[in-house]
């Protein structure tokens, strides 16, 4: 293995100065360089194969260049990997390695975790949730700058990135609005957490945008999956004045939906449409016809969790009140399974 190339030997190939390879290398501010001689130098490092000391720059910074990513369960689930990707790929543009560390909702494995992330000087923590949660967040996270993923808390000073539940909910209901739909049904989950009320909400919020009254006996709350969502689809569907539409808290209470449906007799979407949340592409490709549902932004919550993070670690002292609490958009991914109403 050859010697590691070091700024000393691309200041030697492209004639310059030790320093003027740093401002450039480093994107030092202020300093007027000539373009030529800044090229000349990107050129040479590259040639070279030169890669920075991080180490030593860390040591400059007073940073790790690491973060920490602690989660209950999303490590070891395969439809919420995006939001590992998404916080790993922003990471790696920032020049940030992700250490990733998974509990299992152990809360004893969990402290050693963080103990183990602060005992490795990280710059900062994710502290991920495999669903949209409230959480109490660690003792051990309040001396490192920390960002919520998936998930927020009571207390408001600690940022958090998670989805729009309300316009999720708005955005499943308007798009069977759109196609003529007025009597629409809602499978809810039973579970008291964000992603129930806030859909709900969205829910409401469409319908009493056209002008559809709120009818109680169109939501049923069940458990939230494909069991759950056959029941709750055959309470809806077995009525005298049934649905023409059904908007189901996820993508596996829509499987039981269309179970239901196929037990009734009721094609879809001719004679039912059917939405889900989510986006579990095994379900919704899996399934026919195929589901149109509302995404999860996962991917882009792993990177805007990372953006957040980097502003905390750069902040050049704590940031008196609220912090961001951030919410994104769940985009619509339109399939096959929403056509306009039947001719009753």
């Amino acid at each position: 293995m050859g010697k590691r190339v070091g700024i000393k030997d691309v200041a030697a190939a492209a004639d310059v100065s030790v320093t003027t390879v740093s401002h450039i290398l480093n994107n030092v501010e202020g300093k007027r360089i000539n373009p030529e001689t800044r090229q000349r130098v990107l050129e040479a490092a590259r040639r070279l194969g030169y890669a920075p000391n991080g180490l030593a720059r860390g040591l400059r910074l007073k940073r790790s260049n690491t973060v920490g990513f602690v989660s209950d369960e999303i490590a070891t689930t395969p439809y919420a990997g995006r939001i590992i990707l998404g916080a790993q790929e922003a990471a790696a543009e920032q020049g940030l390695l992700l250490l990733m560390l998974n509990t299992g909702g152990n809360p004893e494995l969990e402290r050693k975790e963080i103990d183990l992330l602060l005992q490795r000087q990280v710059d900062g923590v994710l502290y991920a949730s495999m669903f949209h949660r409230v959480v109490e967040v660690p003792d051990g996270l309040r001396s490192v700058p920390t960002v919520l993923l998936d998930a927020r808390s009571d207390d408001l000073t600690v940022p958090s990135v998670v989805p729009d539940e309300v316009l999720g909910g708005y955005t499943a209901v308007r798009e069977l609005l759109d196609h003529g739909h007025r009597r629409i049904g809602f499978v809810n989950n039973l579970d008291d957490i964000p992603a129930t009320h806030g859909r709900l909400k969205g829910y409401r919020a469409a319908l009493a945008e056209a002008a559809i009254a709120d009818d109680p006996d169109l939501v049923v709350t069940e458990t939230a999956d494909s069991a759950g969502g056959y029941r709750a689809a055959r309470r809806l569907l077995e009525g005298v004045a049934r649905p023409t539409a059904l908007f189901c808290f996820n993508d596996r209470m829509a499987m039981g939906a269309y179970r239901a449906a196929a037990e009734l007799g009721l094609s879809i979407p001719a004679d039912l449409s059917v939405i889900g949340f989510d986006n579990q592409e095994l379900i919704c490709e899996g399934v026919f016809p195929k589901l149109t549902t509302v995404a999860l932004p996962h991917y882009e919550m792993g990177a805007r969790a990372i953006t957040q993070l980097l502003a905390l670690i750069e902040a050049p002292g704590p940031i008196a009140g609220p912090a961001a609490q951030e919410m994104l958009p769940c985009p619509l991914v339109a399939r096959a399974s929403v056509a306009p109403p039947p001719r009753l």
